[in-house]
């Protein structure tokens, strides 16, 4: 029986361990070489690009001798006005990174013995970051479509005969929202959030490009697919795959998410059900590769992503 992925050597070559040892001066040594991978780690100015500075003695900020500005090591980044320190966020990524179903805000605060308010902030701001290599992402080739429904939950009633189909809409809180997936075969994922899966036709046409082989179940609302693109369904009451035509990576998709949400975090707010949906699309795209790996593309795009308008004093608003 061949060995699943995850329990091979292949994908174990990060140690939490061996990133918790980082003295001050080598997590910070790596947080730059990580920041500045595309000029060999040397820093340049955020600002206007030069690449002569100046770094202070006294403290741990670089001087521009272009525009003279100054900017630290997460200047104009998700992590810009931090208060942890550098190895405390190296060591929140490869926390972050090493759970396949996700890791919730709860257990990273006490990971990190920081406030869960923090936690939850930093957690978003991890998932804001590699969810943006999505933003203009486009299909081609073969690709998946399906629905489900997620967040939100309607407790079932003690006695039978006083339950209620909560599948039906018409029985929703309207906190339960459809994650609609959009996954080529071999290839990539790009998940959306709606009210409905009826919602989506008009998505699915915008970024799924045209002479693409669209495989979809027989829900009617994917009807209008085949005018379109070339459309092969599969009838799940009859069967799980028809020759080629089947559902079952989407499926796949959706197994993750789910096991998410009711075995990692227990309860997700429709409100930020998209921010959950991207996590688990990137982590499906990089199902295969070593945690080690993980690690260098989630700092790498967190160390890119400028600062975040979602969460940037998110629980000061709150407050208001």
């Amino acid at each position: 029986m061949a060995q699943h992925f995850l329990l091979s050597a292949k994908a174990r070559t990060l140690s939490l361990a061996k990133v918790m040892r980082l003295s001050d001066a080598e997590a910070y040594d790596a947080f730059k070489a990580i920041r500045w991978a595309d000029n060999g780690g040397e820093p340049y100015c955020p600002r206007c690009g030069c690449v002569t500075v100046y770094e202070y003695r006294a403290r741990k900020i670089f001087k521009c001798k272009g525009c003279g500005s100054q900017f630290s090591v997460t200047t104009g980044t998700i992590f810009a006005s931090r208060k942890l320190s550098v190895r405390d966020l190296l060591a929140a990524i490869a926390i972050f990174v090493n759970g396949a179903k996700g890791v919730s805000a709860l257990q990273l605060s006490r990971d990190l013995d920081v406030q869960y308010k923090t936690a939850f902030v930093l957690a978003h701001k991890l998932r804001e970051a590699m969810g943006a290599e999505m933003q203009d992402r486009k299909l081609h080739g073969e690709v998946e479509v399906d629905g489900a429904f997620f967040g939100g939950y309607i407790k079932p009633e003690n006695r039978k005969e006083d339950r209620i189909d909560r599948r039906l809409k018409e029985n929703q809180n309207g906190k339960r929202k459809a994650v609609v997936i959009m996954r080529e075969r071999k290839g990539r994922a790009l998940p959306f959030v709606f009210d409905g899966e009826d919602e989506a036709l008009s998505t699915i046409i915008e970024r799924v490009q045209p002479g693409s082989t669209i495989y979809a179940d027989e829900a009617s609302c994917w009807d209008a697919l085949h005018s379109r693109y070339e459309a092969k369904r599969i009838n799940h009451s009859v069967a799980y795959r028809d020759e080629d035509a089947c559902t079952n990576q989407a499926e796949s998709y959706f197994s993750r998410l789910r096991r998410a949400e009711i075995g990692t975090h227990h309860k997700i707010s429709g409100r930020y059900l998209y921010q959950y949906a991207r996590e688990m699309a990137w982590r499906e795209d990089n199902r295969r590769k070593a945690n080690g790996t993980l690690y260098t593309l989630a700092a790498r795009a967190a160390l890119a992503h400028p600062v975040s308008e979602n969460w940037k004093g998110y629980w000061q608003r709150k407050a208001i």
